[in-house]
């Protein structure tokens, strides 16, 4: 009895250690920090879901346990930098940390900084991140030294040189996940040196099994071979088609099309119809009802395939966020003087969001026009300024000495700008009575919005008048 009992903890032990990734790292640097991990939901949408946290003592020692049952990606955002990184079940990682970087004042205001992307390494050589690390800084020395001969005269000699030398230092192994890194970051290369279309790629995604589709060097291939390829096709020479398919939202049409056109099938015919029709929404160049209506369809809502359903899901909800309509998410926030407001109390009145950054120059200088917007519509129209928290002795200061129309709100935790999606500042928003979007793409206070609000109370009160 007491060996089964060994014998079934040690199996248990095994079991667990299995499931899980030790993380330990140690720089002065990232002392009393924490960096926040994320993974992909969806190979499309791309939205970041929280993984696990590194916390950093004070002396920048951090030991982290990340339960997992598959090699998975994940990525963390920290200063100037993305690290990348892949946790395997059962494996110690002593991660090495680049000296940290903050972003300068420039970069932090900028919505378009993109961070400095580059794969964790680990203190054990032979582990999968090292191998990945080592085989792009190789990649990235062989392309940028034959950059002439491959982009531009399309050397097939050169290229396959290259190939070559890559296979020779690094050799396929047992790891699936770097054997499949490999080819794949190949193949871009291939794709982008010359310049393949579309159906000279796609043929190659039908093989590539549902595991990988949330790896970067996947999503990446895949981007390049259909990001909008619907509004190209829309417009080649038989391109009618295919608009007046979307535009009636005929899915079997579509789906045939798809299949005959890039030779991909099965479940992944379908993810390259969600990623064509979640393009061509934004394009401008289809009914945007016929396509919602083809993404809410049973297709994709009741997909056997948990990633593809999942991702219309989440395209369902970034194709509707806050469109006219929309009952917008409540603000509720201290003031400056500390007393909480909630932005959808009051029912009388069109409410008018401007979520601002008092450090950026343009900021200031919009907000001083909301003192006109408010005398002449104050009858209408409620002002409230969403503003990123920063330095509050700052901020009273601004407030004091300028006469700011509106109701000030601080966004301590940035809760309500990630609500909204607030990528840039200033950006503004125009809700009715009842807190439902009129304006996605209200007019800021010094472009426009006080003709555009006026044109379009003087046709809401006559449309009123009327009913």
């Amino acid at each position: 009895m007491r060996k089964l009992l060994i014998f079934l903890l040690v199996i248990s032990g095994s079991y667990f250690s299995n499931g899980s990734t030790l993380i330990q790292c140690e720089n002065l640097d990232y002392a009393d920090r924490k960096l926040d991990f994320f993974k992909y939901s969806d190979p499309i949408a791309k939205e970041s879901q929280y993984v696990f946290s590194l916390e950093f003592d004070k002396n920048g020692k951090c030991n982290s346990t990340v339960e997992i049952t598959s090699t998975s990606y994940v990525f963390c955002d920290f200063g100037i930098f993305r690290g990348m990184l892949f946790l395997e079940p059962g494996e110690t990682i002593r991660l090495q940390l680049p000296p940290l970087r903050e972003k300068s004042f420039a970069e932090e205001k900028n919505p378009y900084f993109s961070p400095l992307a580059f794969w964790f390494a680990s203190a054990n050589k032979e582990q999968l991140n090292n191998q990945i690390s080592n085989f792009t800084q190789q990649l990235n020395r062989l392309t940028d030294k034959f950059f002439n001969q491959l982009y531009f005269r399309q050397s097939k000699e050169i290229y396959d040189s290259v190939v070559f030398l890559l296979d020779k230092e690094f050799v396929e192994n047992q790891s699936e996940t770097f054997n499949f890194h490999k080819t794949m970051k190949i193949k871009m290369v291939e794709a982008e040196a010359f310049r393949q279309k579309p159906e000279q790629i796609s043929h190659l995604f039908s093989d590539i099994s549902q595991q990988f589709w949330l790896h970067p060097s996947f999503i990446d291939l895949f981007e390049r071979a259909f990001n909008g390829q619907l509004s190209f096709e829309a417009k080649s020479i038989k391109g009618k088609e295919i608009r007046d398919a979307v535009n009636i939202s005929d899915i079997t049409f579509l789906q045939k099309f798809i299949k005959t056109k890039y030779n991909v099938s099965g479940e992944m015919a379908d993810l390259v119809l969600l990623k064509l029709l979640h393009d061509g929404f934004y394009s401008g160049d289809f009914s945007k009802n016929s396509i919602l209506k083809m993404i809410e369809s049973e297709l994709f809502s009741k997909h056997a395939n948990k990633i593809i359903k999942h991702s219309s899901k989440l395209i369902i909800s970034k194709l509707t966020h806050l469109q006219k309509g929309m009952l917008a998410p409540p603000i509720c926030l201290n003031t400056i003087e500390g007393m909480q407001v909630c932005t959808h109390k009051n029912s009388d009145k069109f409410k008018y969001l401007v979520f601002a950054d008092i450090e950026m120059i343009v900021c200031r200088e919009q907000l001083k026009h909301l003192e006109n917007i408010e005398r002449r519509f104050q009858k209408h129209l409620e002002i409230f300024i969403v503003l990123k928290n920063t330095e509050r002795a700052e901020m009273k200061r601004y407030f004091a000495e300028n006469k700011i129309a509106g109701i000030k709100l601080i966004d301590d935790g940035s809760e309500f700008i990630k609500k909204y999606k607030i990528r840039s500042f200033p950006q503004s928003y125009l809700l009715n009575e009842n807190h439902k979007v009129e304006f996605s793409t209200a007019k800021n206070p010094l472009e426009g919005f006080e003709q555009q609000f006026g044109k379009f109370i003087q046709r809401e009160l006559f449309q009123r008048q009327r009913n």
